[in-house]
């Protein structure tokens, strides 16, 4: 492959990394390779090579395609006279390259070839703007999709301790040592470890009064996918009081469990006192948060309550978690300002105060819970 054709190739591998896919360069390496060894000319097989490559899971499928869209058809606007030059130089031969695929991968299929149908949502970009309050109910599992991709790259990074393994590709020394005291002091059988993953403690706390109605089904929905991955998750929503959740939402349907939560959670769509509602999180979970404990409250700021209880309740888990972020759907719009009571009482407390009106703004969260 040409220097030119490797760097497209990077670019649409950082592009994919920028919507959330998690690509390594080893993978990279691995797609260029690929693109010498098969038929370039033949779409489907361009696109399932890299698909298989560049993608951990099929919830990755629906980006992936609309990437893969976007991206060499942008690129073949922007180079259109390059690739007249390209066609008019290039040898005559059965298969024209990888190159004349880059910039004609668009154009319609030849013979009976069957268009690639990737299962999941397809307009990813358009929903990734999108406020959560126009979202259909097609667009609604993309919010859990998300949730589990971004638990599973969570849960993939390595911490600095080691834990011992059958098989791995570094040797324990010490415990190698010991089972050769068995056989006299050969060393026969090795032993392996590995570093332990990783795991953030999160604990999440929605928001569930009349105001945020038009959100808290949503954002429920990316706690019902933070829940049922990998990550270690407590999940709770309050109105005017605290409901622990983490149960309900533990192997059971969305819908099930929205439907079982609305009936059950005392002043759902009603009032809200946040700060009573994060008393009560002291009073009876506190034990539950350390320094390794990401603490995320979603909602709008509107409290009936008083602000002085609020900041009293938010400065003491500040001193207890790793971390303490608010996101507030009200901050996506351009003309919001935090000026009610109780953000002012919570900003000063608060480590990361983001939006969480649409799929950007959540995607956007993932850094801020690696401590």
């Amino acid at each position: 492959m040409s220097d030119l054709k490797v760097e497209k190739l990077v670019m649409f591998c950082r592009e994919l990394r920028a919507h959330g896919l998690s690509v390594t360069p080893a993978e990279v390496v691995t797609a260029t390779t690929a693109l010498q060894i098969i038929d370039t000319m033949d779409r489907d097989e361009v696109f399932l090579s890299l698909r298989s490559i560049l993608t951990t899971s099929v919830d990755d499928f629906p980006i992936f395609e609309d990437v893969f869209k976007r991206f060499w058809n942008s690129l073949r606007s922007l180079s259109t006279s390059t690739a007249v030059r390209v066609q008019a130089h290039a040898p005559r031969q059965t298969s024209k390259g990888l190159g004349f695929f880059l910039e004609h991968w668009g154009s319609s299929f030849s013979g009976g070839a069957q268009p690639v149908k990737v299962p999941g949502a397809s307009d990813t970009e358009s929903a990734t703007a999108k406020d959560f309050s126009e979202f259909t109910n097609e667009e609604l599992e993309e919010v859990s999709r998300l949730a589990r991709r971004m638990v599973r790259r969570l849960a993939r990074r390595p911490s600095r301790r080691w834990r011992p393994v059958k098989r791995g590709h570094r040797v324990n020394l010490r415990r190698s040592l010991r089972l050769s005291l068995k056989t006299g002091g050969e060393l026969i059988e090795l032993a392996y470890k590995e570093r332990r993953p990783k795991r953030t403690k999160l604990v999440v706390i929605c928001d569930v009064s009349g105001s945020m109605d038009i959100y808290s089904r949503l954002l429920l929905q990316f706690i019902y996918g933070l829940q049922n991955s990998f990550a270690k998750v407590e999940s709770f929503v309050f109105a005017t009081s605290l409901a622990r959740i983490t149960g309900d939402l533990k192997n059971k349907t969305y819908k099930r469990a929205l439907d079982r939560l609305s009936s059950n959670v005392r002043g759902w769509s009603g009032g809200t006192r946040i700060g009573a509602s994060l008393a009560m999180f002291n009073d009876q979970w506190l034990r539950r948060v350390d320094k390794r404990t990401v603490i995320i409250i979603l909602s709008d700021g509107w409290d009936t309550g008083e602000p002085e209880k609020l900041a009293a309740t938010l400065s003491l888990l500040e001193r207890r978690a790793g971390r303490l972020i608010w996101l507030n759907p009200l901050l996506g719009g351009a003309d919001y300002a935090p000026v009610t009571r109780g953000m002012q009482a919570a900003l000063p407390f608060i480590n990361v105060f983001a939006p969480a009106h649409d799929l950007a703004s959540l995607r956007a969260l993932e850094p801020h819970l690696v401590l």
